[in-house]
């Protein structure tokens, strides 16, 4: 297995886990994703996770 492919699933699992923390990984401590992310999950966990797993399915880097 590559280390792109790991990191992906690795990524994934966080996402369901900590959504921030896959945030955070996706696309920077910088970015105003991370903060959207962040927001989104203090708002509910549910929104949170759609965004992280939106950040990582899409690509999305900062």
């Amino acid at each position: 297995m590559s280390y792109i492919k790991e990191m992906k699933i690795l990524k994934l699992i966080f996402t369901f886990v900590l959504p921030p923390v896959a945030a955070y990984m996706q696309v920077g401590p910088t970015s105003k994703q991370f903060f959207i992310n962040i927001l989104l999950t203090c708002i509910g966990w549910l929104p949170g996770v759609v965004h992280a797993m939106w950040l990582i399915i899409s690509d999305k880097e900062s």
